[in-house]
C-alpha cells in the first residue's frame, strides 16, 4: 500500500523536495514560482505572496525534519524577500503579487497576512529565532486591519488605503486559524491559541448550522450567507461557489489539532469525526476516484476537478482521526485516498504533485506549480502523517507516553 510506511513517506518527502530544490531558488529575489511538469521555469519575474510564504514553510519544515543548516539558510532567504520586497513601507502592508519586484496588485488581503504569519511561525519552530519579531509584527497588523472583535473573526480584503470591503469568507479564517495554532506552538503564547479556538467556535457554532452542519464559503459584512457571490465561478481559485470539500476536511483536521491543546473542548473531536466522514463520503468520485472540489447546497457534485491540496488534506485528516480513535473507517479512507494520489496525483517521473486534474484524471496543462502552488500542503501532510505511521509501525512510543 502506498504512503503507509515511514520509509515510503520519507522517500516521498525527499522526492518532492528534489523537484523544487535547488531549482526554485533565485539568489537575488527569493524563489521562482512557475514550473512545468518536468521542472522547467517558465516565468522568472512574477511573485505571489502565498508562494513566497509557502517556500519559507517548506524549507523550514525540511530543516525541522533533517536538521540541515542549508534548509534553515533558505528559510531565512525567503523571509528576507518577504520583508524587503513584499512588504511595502508606504502602505504598511504586503503586496499580494510582484512583477519584476514591483507591486502589481495593491489590494490588501487577510489571507496573505495569515500565510506570512504561518511562515514566520514555522521558521521560528525550526530555529530561526529572529522570526519572532516578524511573527508579532504581522499578527499585530492582521489584528489592527482585519480582526473584528464583535464577530471574533477576520474580514477579508481592503483597498490600497485599508478601507474594508463588504465581503467576508470562511477561507481566510481557516488559514488564520491554522497560522494562529502554529504561532502558539512556536511561541508558547496561549493567546494565539485562544483566538484560533474562538474563530472555530464562531464559525462552527454560529454559522455552520445555516449550512446544515457544513460551512458555506461566502458571507456579507454582517456574516449573512451570500448565496449569489461567485455563483457562476465554482472553480475560482480563492473564492469558489459552493461547499468546498477540501475546506470541510481541513477544518476537521484543525479541530483535531485544537483538541490536542484544549482537550476539554469535547465538541471539537465529535464535530471533526462527523464532518470528515460526511465530506469524504459526499466528495468522493465513485467513478474516477479522488475527492472533488465542490458540491452545491444539496451536496451534489458541482466542480468535479481533482486538486492536489484537497487530496492532501483528506490524507492527513484521515490519518489523524484514525490514529486518535483507532477506528478502521478512517484508515479505510486513508488507503482509498492514498491509492488515488499514488495512481493519479503524484508525478513519479519528475517528483511533486500535479496541481489539478480533470474529473477523469487527465492533466489540463503542463503547468505543475504555477503560483500560488508550492507543494506546501502535500509536504505538510507527509510531515504530519510520518509520526503517526512511525507509531503505527512501532518506531515511536505512542504520543501519550512520550
Amino acid at each position: 500500500m502506498p504512503l503507509t510506511t515511514p520509509h515510503q513517506i520519507e522517500q516521498h518527502i525527499a522526492r518532492t523536495m528534489a523537484f523544487y530544490h535547488p531549482r526554485c531558488i533565485d539568489p537575488q529575489a527569493g524563489f521562482y514560482h512557475y514550473f512545468t511538469d518536468d521542472g522547467h521555469l517558465y516565468n522568472r519575474h512574477h511573485r505571489h505572496l502565498v508562494s513566497s510564504a509557502g517556500y519559507v514553510i517548506i524549507y523550514a519544515r525540511w530543516a525541522l525534519h533533517t536538521g540541515a543548516p542549508e534548509a534553515l539558510k533558505w528559510a531565512r532567504h525567503g523571509l528576507k524577500f518577504i520583508e524587503e520586497r513584499h512588504y511595502q513601507s508606504r502602505t504598511q502592508g504586503y503586496a499580494w503579487t510582484l512583477e519584476n519586484g514591483k507591486p502589481d496588485d495593491t489590494t490588501h488581503r487577510c489571507y496573505g497576512l495569515a500565510s506570512v504569519l504561518l511562515a514566520y511561525a514555522t521558521a521560528l519552530k525550526a530555529g530561526v529565532t529572529e522570526a519572532r519579531a516578524g511573527l508579532d509584527r504581522v499578527h499585530d497588523l492582521q489584528t489592527k486591519r482585519f480582526f473584528e472583535p464583535h464577530w471574533q473573526l477576520y474580514a477579508d480584503e481592503a483597498d490600497a488605503h485599508w478601507q474594508l470591503n463588504g465581503y467576508r469568507g470562511q477561507n481566510t479564517n481557516l488559514r488564520s486559524c491554522e497560522a494562529l495554532i502554529a504561532a502558539s506552538e512556536a511561541t508558547g503564547d496561549a493567546a494565539f491559541l485562544d483566538r484560533a479556538l474562538n474563530i472555530a467556535r464562531a464559525l462552527w457554532h454560529k454559522f455552520a448550522p445555516m449550512g446544515d452542519g457544513w460551512l458555506w464559503e461566502h458571507y456579507d459584512r454582517d456574516w449573512h450567507i451570500d448565496f449569489d457571490y461567485h455563483r457562476d465561478q465554482p472553480d475560482d481559485l480563492f473564492r469558489p461557489w459552493g461547499f468546498q470539500i477540501g475546506h470541510q476536511i481541513a477544518w476537521a483536521k484543525l479541530m483535531v489539532v485544537l483538541a490536542r491543546h484544549r482537550p476539554m473542548e469535547s465538541w471539537l473531536i465529535s464535530k471533526a469525526k462527523r464532518l470528515f466522514i460526511e465530506a469524504a463520503d459526499k466528495g468522493w468520485d465513485g467513478r474516477y476516484g479522488g475527492l472533488v472540489c465542490g458540491v452545491d447546497f444539496d451536496r451534489r457534485f458541482l466542480n468535479r476537478d481533482k486538486v492536489y491540496w484537497v487530496q492532501a488534506e483528506g490524507l492527513v485528516a484521515a490519518a489523524m482521526l484514525g490514529d486518535l480513535t483507532g477506528e478502521a473507517r478512517y484508515w479505510r479512507w486513508y488507503d482509498k485516498i492514498a491509492n488515488y494520489c499514488w495512481q493519479h496525483m503524484i508525478d513519479h517521473r519528475h517528483g511533486a504533485w500535479y496541481r489539478i486534474l480533470t474529473p477523469d484524471n487527465r492533466r489540463y496543462s503542463r503547468e505543475k506549480s504555477p503560483a500560488p502552488k508550492t507543494d506546501c500542503h502535500t509536504l505538510g501532510a507527509c510531515y504530519d502523517i510520518l509520526p503517526i505511521m512511525q507509531r503505527q509501525h512501532g518506531e515511536l512510543l505512542p504520543a501519550s507516553t512520550v
